[in-house]
């Protein structure tokens, strides 16, 4: 049994201590480290040590990183000496021999190789400058744009449409007040407010007409959408704020992360001779 699914039976059975909320977090205890690695348990002639600790606390959620490390510790020791009773029982049947378990272990070894040759593949080739660079022509290709500020008023049926702007013709009409008693959307408690947007953001028949007005102005007629009939209000226009490095660094090093993982099998590809074969082993022709 995983350890989060131990922690969580605890808390449902209400086996959690109850500790203080300045109480010493699992994620302060991961952050501190192994320091000289103590003996934390025996089983037998086996021990286990803070470092097997933080390796098991390693495989926890975040939002469980965040309990207090007195509720978790008695837990996670226990599943720590489990671990070793079933280890030392199973070696006494010499199942470290048996070839179901050295296969899965092939396994495992093949996969951490795979992924560890792959990250420092990527690691190499993905320096500061490069991802730099690959933001440097984000921005190129993805120039700020024009954006503006509207409220709108939506109504069911054209009918409805035109008599709001009946009431809106009128001396000083208060456009926010009169989108919070008839707009039916979830903005009329702002006044209609939709805040700023770009072209892309909104449905092509609501962006045209608001981009073809100026602050201060009311549309004339209805704008009719998927969701119904739109009186708008332009308030603002503006150009946008290009994206900051950092703010893009995360998904820009995901997005070069996944290009340069393709170009390295590529590569390797493209040094070997592949050959692929039917489920009954019949040679597949080599593709072009």
């Amino acid at each position: 049994m995983r350890l989060s699914r131990l922690v969580s039976l605890a808390a449902v059975g209400g086996l959690l201590a109850v500790t203080p909320v300045a109480a010493q977090t699992v994620a302060d205890v991961i952050r501190a480290g192994v320091g000289d690695n103590p003996v934390i348990a025996r089983v037998d002639a086996l021990e286990i040590r803070r470092a097997d600790l933080l390796a098991l606390f390693g495989q926890l959620p975040p939002q469980m990183r965040e309990l207090p490390i007195a509720s978790i510790y008695p837990l996670a020791l226990e599943r720590l000496i489990d671990g070793k009773l079933l280890v030392a029982a199973g070696r006494t049947q010499n199942l470290q021999d048996d070839a179901e378990v050295k296969r899965r272990v092939a396994e495992y070894v093949d996969r951490q190789v795979q992924e560890t040759y792959l990250t420092r593949a990527i690691a190499a080739k993905l320096t500061d400058t490069e991802l730099r660079r690959r933001f440097d022509d984000f921005v190129k290709a993805n120039p700020p744009q024009e954006e503006v500020r509207a409220r709108h008023i939506l109504v069911a049926t054209e009918q409805a449409a035109r008599e709001v702007l009946a009431e809106l013709r009128r001396p000083n009409a208060d456009f926010a007040a009169i989108a919070r008693a008839r707009s039916t959307d979830g903005t009329a408690r702002d006044g209609g407010d939709l805040g700023f947007f770009s072209r892309g953001d909104m449905v092509p028949e609501f962006a045209e007409a608001a981009f073809a007005m100026q602050p201060g102005q009311v549309s004339e007629a209805p704008v009719r959408t998927q969701f119904g009939f739109h009186i708008i209000r332009l308030e603002q226009r503006r150009t946008g704020e290009a994206p900051s490095f950092e703010a893009t660094r995360e998904q820009l090093r995901q997005d070069a992360s996944q290009e340069i993982a393709s170009e390295v099998v590529d590569e390797l590809k493209g040094k070997s001779r592949i050959e692929r074969r039917t489920l009954e082993g019949a040679v597949i022709p080599s593709r072009p």
